[in-house]
């Protein structure tokens, strides 16, 4: 029986392994000599940048991304070259314990919904990948915002009966999830897959989803 728990999740990062897929389309188009964590971190500062400029539909935004690297090595990006990161979101893998993690969750009477800085036909590229049919899926190109900003969650409680005492968020970005939930005064599950000190602080830390039930059980009793 549905207990009228929900548990909000980022995807990209948090279930889908962004920073491999992101490294792959990197090295297809930088060389498998290029410095994959350098372009990683420089990647890492200049998305966050495009998104605050205005609306713009992510699959332009990782184009953009892509361009400012460029620039960045002083390359020229071939016609084949441009949508290269773009295009590669369907083939980025689930982290392996994700589906058995949310099909626990799914049993235990959780209701599950994803708020991903995505879009629509981008994020239905990855849903098979998780292994369990989510109740609702929230992204950017729904609410014409990427989050920090609160557009995601203000969806989230207008679509859903969600009980804000009854919902917690998980997500591996502090920036974009962590930080902006809590100040929104929501359980916050943070999955520090990365071995990073957290700021701000979560209301539980794991390493991955596989300790996801129990971090929730302990925030949320049935």
């Amino acid at each position: 029986m549905d207990s009228g728990r929900w548990a909000t999740f980022d995807c990209y990062g948090t279930l889908i392994d962004w920073n491999s897929g992101v490294s792959a389309a990197l090295a297809g188009v930088f060389g498998p000599n290029a410095d994959l964590p350098r372009l990683l971190h420089r990647y890492h500062q200049i998305e966050p940048e495009i998104q605050a400029e205005r609306y713009r539909r992510y699959r332009e935004v990782l184009d953009l991304c892509l361009a400012g690297l460029a620039l960045d090595e002083g390359r020229v990006l071939g016609d084949d070259e441009a949508h290269a990161l773009s295009e590669s979101l369907a083939g980025w893998p689930a982290f392996p314990e994700v589906p058995d993690s949310l099909a626990e969750l799914k049993r235990r009477g959780w209701s599950l919904a994803i708020l991903s800085n995505c879009d629509r036909d981008l994020i239905a590229q990855s849903l098979p990948r998780l292994g369990v049919r989510f109740d609702r899926v929230i992204v950017a190109e729904d609410v014409g915002s990427y989050k920090p900003q609160p557009g995601h969650w203000n969806r989230f409680f207008e679509l859903t009966d969600a009980d804000q005492q009854r919902h917690v968020h998980v997500g591996a970005s502090l920036f974009h999830d962590i930080a902006p939930a809590g100040e929104m005064g929501m359980p916050t599950v943070w999955v520090n897959r990365l071995g990073e000190m957290p700021e701000p602080v979560p209301d539980r830390e794991i390493g991955d989803l596989s300790g996801l039930p129990q971090a929730l059980e302990e925030l949320m009793p049935a």
